[in-house]
């Protein structure tokens, strides 16, 4: 059997993905999540390709990203979906469910809580690289925005997969441990030691501010007393 579609990682490295999100103990979280992207990948079956920082080609993410998938289609094949790495709740049914609606010639997209995407399955004959430069990456609209070029361009149907939550900074960490219930025990516990260090950063604030206050006061000197 000839298989037509593969899986675009579209992510960098640890250490590149810490240095553009800064999330305290973040080399160790998405060094996990990127063994649990690969793991995932790899269940699937199908061939997939990963793209870090070293092989993405661009002057932003856009043409980054645009060049990574005609890149893919330069190889063969008549299908990609499209993952990044920041999504703990993507499984192999999300992959194997976006290859059987790509047969059926549907555009995929599984839409994240903020307005973005974590997965986009499409077709070679409806990919436009002029057009995707100019949609508005990286922003909330995203994901909207790209369904309306697909409807407008192509009168393709779009299917939607669950909408997922991704870590893009350090408040969607704990709300991804509160949703997801089924996480592997190493990222679980990569999360619980984020979610300590914020604390610890939160008491010493606290205790910072408690004691500027408390110098303030100290500083104003004695209270005067006026006798009657």
């Amino acid at each position: 059997m000839i298989i037509n579609t593969a899986i675009l990682i579209f992510a960098n490295s640890s250490k590149e993905e810490q240095l553009q999100k800064a999330i305290p103990n973040g080399l160790k979280l998405f060094g996990v999540l990127n063994k649990h992207t690969l793991d995932t990948v790899r269940k699937s079956g199908l061939p997939y390709f990963h793209f870090t920082e070293k092989e993405q080609q661009g002057s932003n993410f856009g043409e980054r990203f645009t060049n990574a998938i005609e890149q893919v289609f330069d190889y063969g094949y008549e299908n990609i979906i499209t993952i990044g790495n920041d999504t703990p709740q993507l499984n192999k049914n999300h992959l194997i469910q976006s290859y059987e609606l790509l047969k059926q010639q549907k555009f995929v997209l599984g839409p994240s809580q903020d307005g973005g995407f974590y997965l986009m399955g499409i077709h070679k004959s409806h990919f436009n690289p002029v057009s995707f430069l100019h949609l508005p990456w990286q922003t909330s609209k995203i994901s909207g925005a790209i369904s309306h070029l697909l409807i407008q361009n192509f009168k393709v149907k779009i299917y939607k997969l669950q909408p997922l939550k991704d870590i893009d900074q350090l408040e969607d960490v704990n709300q991804v441990l509160n949703v997801f219930r089924t996480i592997s025990v190493e990222l679980k516990y990569i999360i619980l030691v984020i979610l300590q260090l914020k604390k610890k950063v939160a008491i010493r604030l606290n205790t910072l501010r408690y004691k500027r206050i408390k110098l303030s006061f100290h500083n104003k000197g004695s209270p005067v007393f006026h006798l009657l």
